[in-house]
């Protein structure tokens, strides 16, 4: 059987789309498979995970519950207008309301976090359960904007635990801002408003990397000139690490590079880059490339144990971008933060702008302060979040900053990292579970993270026969995005382009968070199948010229 459906013209052409593009043509081919036969789409696409912290939650629910009741106490009108928490007391008025409440969902949560402010974190009963109420209540702008201040320290501590275990990098701030991708959006504009970074600057990727990385540098306003770190570093047996060889981490050292912009544990790859590496990025930028801003988005690092962000190894450069969405299940959440040290190179950098800058600025911030040059660079994130006029209503929603405080206090008090291992052992099912679809027994890798799988094909398919003409010959007559097109036609199956995320062309990504565990042996034995058509047309096209 051939593949005809969709002519290779057809597959150049739609190949120069985004993946994330891509893929609605994908999912509309496998649509109308599902339509005419008994196949059904299994889209693995996207890397929404079909799995939920439910503790958390359940604790939300139940203080949203408390805060209604608090709110009722206030009877000054009529029944559906009432007040909102009072202060004074409500600490004990929580302790006997949850005491009641015993067993059920969410109580016991709510007493630990509770205890784990007063005790562990020095807050005042009544003023950290009044930010508890008042936010979900969510009556209130965000004060202070950039973020609560008991959600601030227990984020914090979430994030020095989860991100740089065993290291204590002081005074660190937080701005919550609505998931991952609104961070990198406030990330860029504020370093081209405040004027240090410019349109054409060159900046260094690590590559494979989540796609919008890539497109935004390429957007009229930035036109950055682009310099790929390559994960191109391979195993004995020739398959793909992902990791950076030293070579490439070298590139750092061309002075004209502004920024490195890294995913850490790395998308599509996942796979956590290797502490030695870090130590040689480390040395760069603390040693040689003091000036260098670092940029990493860490949203995969719970999924692994002992994780260390580039946020430990060059603290004073790198800005680090953390979301909520995958790890709790929480993408419509939109819950993330930016952090920074509280001693930067960005505020540094600013104190060094020349006069005609900062008059600039000065003009920017003018509203904000009597003294501009002062606003830290974390700060002029929120005002530009609002461009800076609207800063006075600036931040977060206070609802989604409460179940941030209460994902985070969750993770604090799960001392045994029963919710992390969870989680892990589900992605390391679907892992086997795919393998064992495709034939294969992948060998263990301590820096895998395996939340996605970036399978390059040509690598695979080599295995699958002793002929080495066979990839010259998928290479002749075929586009790298060919499989992914046949896969969705023929067998429901969509998957994205690692060639889109600057990997190797004959590469796809493979999710593993949003299907049933079984589904991913199904999409290896797909994958088989389509391997095996292409085996069979080569074999044609050998008895053709024979």
């Amino acid at each position: 059987m051939t593949f005809e459906h969709i002519s290779r013209e057809e597959i150049v052409e739609l190949q120069q789309l985004s993946p994330f593009e891509l893929k609605s043509k994908l999912i509309e081919l496998a649509d109308e498979l599902e339509e005419r036969s008994t196949f059904h789409m299994l889209n693995a696409g996207r890397g929404n995970p079909n799995f939920i912290a439910t503790t958390p939650r359940e604790a939300f629910f139940a203080l949203g519950t408390f805060a209604l009741e608090e709110s009722r106490a206030d009877r000054e009108w009529d029944h559906e207008l009432v007040g909102v928490p009072q202060k004074d007391g409500i600490a004990d008025r929580f302790r006997a309301w949850l005491a009641d409440r015993k067993g059920q969902p969410g109580i016991k949560l709510l007493l630990q976090t509770l205890g784990y402010g007063v005790d562990e974190c020095g807050f005042d009963a009544d003023s950290f359960v009044w930010e508890l109420a008042d936010s979900i209540i969510g009556d209130h702008y965000p004060e202070p904007d950039r973020m609560l201040k008991h959600n601030h320290e227990i984020t914090k501590r979430y994030l020095m635990q989860e991100l740089v275990p065993g290291k204590d990098l002081g005074d660190y701030d937080l701005f919550a801002v609505e998931g991952g991708t609104a961070a990198m959006c406030y990330i860029f504009d504020s370093l081209m408003l405040n004027r240090l970074m410019h349109r054409g600057d060159k900046v260094a990727l690590m590559v494979p990397i989540f796609t919008p990385y890539l497109e935004i540098t390429e957007l009229d306003e930035f036109d950055f000139e682009r310099v790929y770190i390559e994960a191109s570093a391979t195993f004995e047996d020739g398959r793909h690490s992902w990791q950076f060889p030293d070579s490439e981490i070298d590139k750092l050292l061309d002075p004209d590079i502004k920024i490195l912009y890294c995913v850490n544990p790395t998308n599509p790859p996942s796979v956590r880059i290797a502490p030695g590496t870090l130590e040689r990025i480390a040395d760069v930028v603390n040693n040689k490339r003091q000036d260098l801003i670092v940029i990493t988005d860490d949203v995969y690092g719970t999924f692994i144990d002992g994780f260390q962000s580039l946020m430990g190894a060059a603290p004073r450069n790198t800005i680090t971008v953390y979301s909520f969405s995958k790890y709790f299940g929480a993408t419509g959440w939109r819950l993330g933060t930016i952090g920074i040290a509280a001693d930067n190179v960005l505020d540094e950098k600013l104190a060094a702008l020349s006069e005609e800058d900062k008059v600039h600025l000065d003009k920017r911030y003018a509203p904000l302060t009597l003294t501009p040059r002062n606003i830290k660079f974390i700060d002029r994130l929120v005002a530009d979040s609002r461009n800076v006029a609207l800063n006075h209503t600036a931040g977060l929603s206070l609802p989604q900053q409460c179940q941030m405080l209460l994902f985070s206090a969750y993770c604090l008090l799960d001392k045994e990292d029963y919710y992390k291992h969870q989680a892990q052992a589900l992605i390391a099912r679907r892992y086997k579970a795919l393998q064992r679809g495709m034939q294969i027994d992948i060998e263990p890798d301590p820096n895998r993270v395996a939340y996605y799988v970036e399978l390059d094909f040509l690598v695979w398919a080599a295995e699958r026969t002793s002929d080495p003409k066979f990839i010259e010959f998928v290479e002749a007559n075929y586009e790298p995005t060919d499989i992914l097109f046949r896969l969705a036609e023929q067998t429901g199956v969509v998957l994205l382009n690692g060639g889109g995320f600057e990997g190797p062309e004959w590469s796809v990504r493979v999710s593993l968070a949003n299907l049933r565990d079984k589904q991913y042996e199904e999409i290896g034995a797909a994958m088989i199948t389509v391997c095996e058509e292409y085996l069979a047309e080569y074999g044609d096209s050998k008895g053709k010229k024979g």
